[in-house]
C-alpha cells in the first residue's frame, strides 16, 4: 500500500513539473531575453525546473546537439575562443580543450556568467566559434544574434542548433542570417530532432527589420 501511495505522489509531482516545465518553456519564448532574465533573476528555482524538464525532452532524442558541437570543436583548434550562448550546465566547456565563455540566465555550473543574451560581457569581435544549441529564445532573437554579431571576430563561425520543427521556412530564415551580416557554410537538415547550421560572419550587420527570422515557439506536449 505505502508503495503504491509512493508511485502515485511520483507520479504526481512529475506531472507537476511537466505542467511547470511548459508553463515557463510558453514564458521563454513569448517574452523577450529581458524578461526571461528578469523572471529567473527573481526565481532561479524555476531555471533548475526548467533544465531538468528541458534534460528530460532532449534525453529521448537519439542525438544530443551539443555532442556534434563538441566533434566540430575537436577538429578544430583548441587556441579558438569559443562563447556559449545559453550553456545550461556547460556541457561543451567540460569536452572541449578551447577557452569557453559560458552565458545563461542563472549559474548551473561556477563557469556561467549570468546575463541577457543580448548583452554579454565581452568585448567586440574577442572570439572565434559563438554557439546557440537549443538557445535561440526570445522574441528578440535579432537583438540576439546581433550580439553573436557583435563579439564574433571577422569570419568567425557561428553555430545554430535548433528543435526542426520551430523552423517554418528555413530558406527565408538563411536568408535573414545575410541581413544581419552572416554566410552560411553548411547546413545538416537531416535529422528530424534538430538543425544544425553553420555560418561564417561576414561583417556587421545591416540596419533594418529581418523579417525572414522567425522560429516557432518550442511547445512540448504534455506527458
Amino acid at each position: 500500500r505505502s508503495g503504491r501511495s509512493a508511485a502515485l505522489r511520483a507520479r504526481m509531482e512529475e506531472r507537476l513539473l511537466g505542467a511547470r516545465f511548459r508553463y515557463l518553456n510558453q514564458q521563454l519564448y513569448t517574452g523577450s531575453s529581458r524578461d526571461a532574465a528578469r523572471l529567473f533573476r527573481a526565481d532561479p528555482a524555476a531555471f533548475h525546473l526548467y533544465h531538468r524538464g528541458f534534460e528530460q525532452q532532449v534525453r529521448r532524442w537519439p542525438e544530443r546537439p551539443v555532442q556534434r558541437i563538441v566533434r566540430y570543436l575537436r577538429r578544430r583548434p583548441a587556441s579558438l575562443v569559443v562563447a556559449d550562448f545559453g550553456c545550461g550546465d556547460c556541457t561543451l566547456a567540460a569536452s572541449v580543450r578551447n577557452q569557453v565563455h559560458c552565458f545563461d540566465l542563472v549559474p548551473l555550473s561556477p563557469r556561467v556568467t549570468v546575463c541577457d543574451m543580448a548583452k554579454v560581457p565581452l568585448a567586440a569581435e574577442s572570439v572565434d566559434v559563438a554557439v546557440f544549441c537549443l538557445a535561440l529564445m526570445g522574441t528578440n532573437l535579432q537583438e540576439i544574434l546581433g550580439e553573436a554579431n557583435r563579439v564574433l571576430r571577422l569570419g568567425g563561425t557561428l553555430m545554430v542548433a535548433e528543435v526542426a520543427s520551430r523552423f517554418e521556412d528555413t530558406h527565408a530564415f538563411l536568408k535573414a542570417m545575410t541581413q544581419l551580416g552572416f554566410r552560411t557554410v553548411s547546413k545538416d537538415l537531416s535529422s528530424s530532432y534538430f538543425y544544425l547550421l553553420e555560418f561564417a560572419k561576414t561583417g556587421p550587420a545591416r540596419p533594418g527589420p529581418a523579417p525572414g527570422l522567425r522560429l516557432r515557439p518550442c511547445l512540448y506536449k504534455r506527458r
